[in-house]
């Protein structure tokens, strides 16, 4: 990997507070660290730990106060918010705890929506096919488990063939075997597309399939660090 590839996502002295004065509260304190392209990354913490608020603005759903992120050479702030709007549209996919379906559409439509925002999308036949959904494709959301729900979240955001994959807890909301075979998707997601993965994640256990793992603590981080060997998450208990 090259030097411009090992620092592909580069985040400097980035800070955030919510209110203002006596109720002013500082969630992220100075938070620098960088990713490779094609790294999976876990952002490892407990709840309050400042993890999500990172995420939000890395996928520039909210703004910092302060600091810089960079993404593949191009710098966040200095992008008004056209810019921004295209950069996450064309650049960004995101995978959250709740699946937010559009309940009318069926699967592949449901997917669809996400190849309308790239010039560059996938073949929506395969990708429901390395999802394991293919044979589902007809199918409404309410007539789908969970997991197929969860998976059929992963497609709209894979679609697009994003640079950056963002995961919020995207096993919050399901069984640990359910959980695990989403675990699984998205590893296999990481290694077949080379999309660079960040997943925010409270469970211990899955920083052990990660590439590069960041624990958060009270806004700073406390630890980053990355596996010299991972598990895969077929292997992973909790």
């Amino acid at each position: 990997m090259s030097e411009a590839e090992k620092k592909f996502l580069t985040v400097t002295g980035l800070t955030k507070s919510f209110g203002s004065g006596e109720t002013k509260q500082d969630v992220l304190k100075g938070i620098d660290f960088s990713v490779g392209k094609g790294e999976f990354c876990v952002l490892l913490g407990p709840s309050g730990s400042g993890k999500s608020t990172l995420l939000n603005i890395l996928g520039g759903i909210d703004s910092a106060d302060g600091g810089e992120i960079t993404i593949n050479g191009d710098t966040l702030s200095t992008m008004n918010e056209k810019g921004l709007t295209q950069y996450r549209r064309k650049h960004l996919g995101y995978v959250f705890q709740m699946y937010n379906l559009i309940p009318n559409l069926n699967v592949k439509e449901n997917i669809e929506t996400g190849a309308y925002l790239s010039d560059k999308p996938l073949d929506i036949d395969e990708l429901l096919k390395t999802l394991g959904l293919f044979d589902h494709r007809y199918k409404l959301p309410n007539q789908l488990s969970g997991g197929q729900q969860q998976r059929v979240s992963i497609g709209r955001a894979i679609v697009k063939n994003p640079d950056i994959l963002l995961c919020d807890e995207p096993t919050g909301a399901l069984d640990y075997t359910t959980s695990k075979e989403i675990l699984q998707l998205i590893e296999e997601v990481n290694r077949k597309y080379g999309n660079t993965v960040i997943m925010v994640t409270h469970n211990e256990a899955i920083r052990l399939m990660a590439d590069h793992v960041i624990k958060l603590r009270d806004g700073k981080i406390r630890h980053d660090d990355r596996n010299a060997e991972k598990l895969t998450a077929a292997e992973l208990e909790w």
